[in-house]
């Protein structure tokens, strides 16, 4: 089971130096608002290995929760003795109970937004573009529905994957 940590509990290890604390989120989220101390790994390479020490507590955190609580498991599967923690409801949550936040000025739309604003683009592509020209292009919105549910059971998201590796995303 994966230990849970409260922003405000976060907030007094991190002023005291007690724990290290590790933004799983991309690059370009990460430069657009950050808590100050947090150390940039982003979830798709995320490893014992990549970990900047094991020396104290880790606290895992991503924008709400679900990308830290993956990256939680994957390295509790790795290496089952690391103290680690998850925090409760990512930097949304942090924001909201008053912690501080680094805010670098770049605006981003966090990947989760990106992947359901090019997956509603494509639907509605396929189904005007079917409509107007070709009845072969509804497959366009049934292969995007497909991959949404696929991604909905596997908790694997080629969509995300993609939107992660283009410029803006890092």
């Amino acid at each position: 089971m994966i230990k849970t940590i409260t922003p405000t509990e976060l907030k007094k290890q991190l002023e005291q130096n007690k724990v290290l604390l590790i933004d799983v989120r991309e690059p370009a989220e990460h430069k657009s608002e950050c808590i100050d101390g947090a150390c940039l790994i982003p979830l798709a390479e995320i490893s014992c290995e990549k970990l900047p020490s094991k020396s104290r507590p880790i606290v895992i955190h991503c924008r709400s929760g679900k990308r830290s609580e993956a990256a939680c498991k994957k390295l509790l599967a790795q290496d089952p003795n690391l103290e680690i923690y998850n925090l409760e409801g990512g930097i949304m949550a942090w924001k909201e109970s008053g912690c501080a936040i680094k805010n670098l000025g770049r605006k981003v739309l966090p990947l989760d937004r990106q992947v359901q604003l090019t997956a509603g683009v494509l639907i509605f592509l396929g189904v005007i573009l079917g409509a107007l020209v070709s009845s072969w292009f509804y497959a366009l919105s049934g292969f995007v529905g497909l991959g949404l549910i696929f991604a909905g059971l596997s908790g694997w998201c080629g969509m995300a994957k993609l939107l992660a590796k283009m410029p803006w995303n890092q």
